[in-house]
């Protein structure tokens, strides 16, 4: 059996396993701080009994994705407003199930320094890397933010990406679901949404590739 195609058994198998569907409801309604705060369906803080029925709402045929909810929080320190896409509480659970199936894959594959949104990965580790790149010899280290970044990642780039996992067509809903702002419903042309449990490695997906860029390797497209 090709690599490929075991890859995407064992992420099959894995999205139907039961305890999976436990871990990633358990995510999204206890661990995470985003239990506290409603999607377009109204619903935050599940009590046991409809956490489980939440697991077993994700063993059945999935449902189509619903649009976000945004909601505008203040930026530390500034006085401009970032936007956060609140998926409904179905949507996050998941997504939480999905990034079980695709991180494993995408960790083997990521650059080694890339350091945000990245399990057992903390700033302190940027910090050191970029020491010991540095103490040697004097060197240049360019500081620099990509503005909007989840706000402008290009959907068919990030999509040709992901075109071999099975949950490509999941991913193109949650993308292209839109988003209710103020009662206004507006499509989702671009960008992926700040507050999606999957957002953080979709736009770590989308941003594959830079370090080998940067450097003179090769010449690439840009993904945002």
């Amino acid at each position: 059996m090709a690599k490929s195609a075991f890859r995407r058994k064992y992420q099959r198998l894995l999205t139907k396993n039961y305890y999976a569907r436990l871990l990633a409801v358990r995510r999204v309604t206890q661990d995470n701080q985003g239990k506290k705060t409603a999607g377009v369906d109204g619903i935050k803080n599940l009590p046991p009994m409809q956490r489980f029925n939440l697991v077993n709402l994700l063993s059945s045929r999935y449902l189509k994705a619903s649009p976000t909810r945004r909601v505008w929080i203040p930026k530390p320190g500034k006085d401009e407003k970032r936007p956060l896409g609140i998926p409904s509480m179905y949507d996050r659970a998941l997504q939480a199930l999905v990034k079980l199936g695709m991180e494993p894959e995408w960790e083997a594959r990521f650059e080694p320094n890339s350091y945000g949104f990245r399990p057992g990965r903390s700033t302190h580790d940027a910090i050191y890397s970029i020491y010991a790149s540095i103490n040697k010899k004097p060197k240049y280290v360019l500081d620099a933010d990509i503005s909007k970044c989840f706000d402008r990642i290009n959907h068919d780039a990030l999509l040709g990406k992901i075109e071999k996992t099975p949950y490509r067509r999941l991913i193109k809903q949650w993308l292209k679901s839109g988003v209710f702002d103020n009662n206004q419903f507006l499509d989702t042309v671009e960008g992926t949404p700040q507050g999606g449990v999957i957002s953080p490695l979709l736009a770590n997906i989308a941003l594959h590739g830079m370090e080998k860029t940067s450097r003179g390797d090769k010449v690439a497209e840009s993904y945002i």
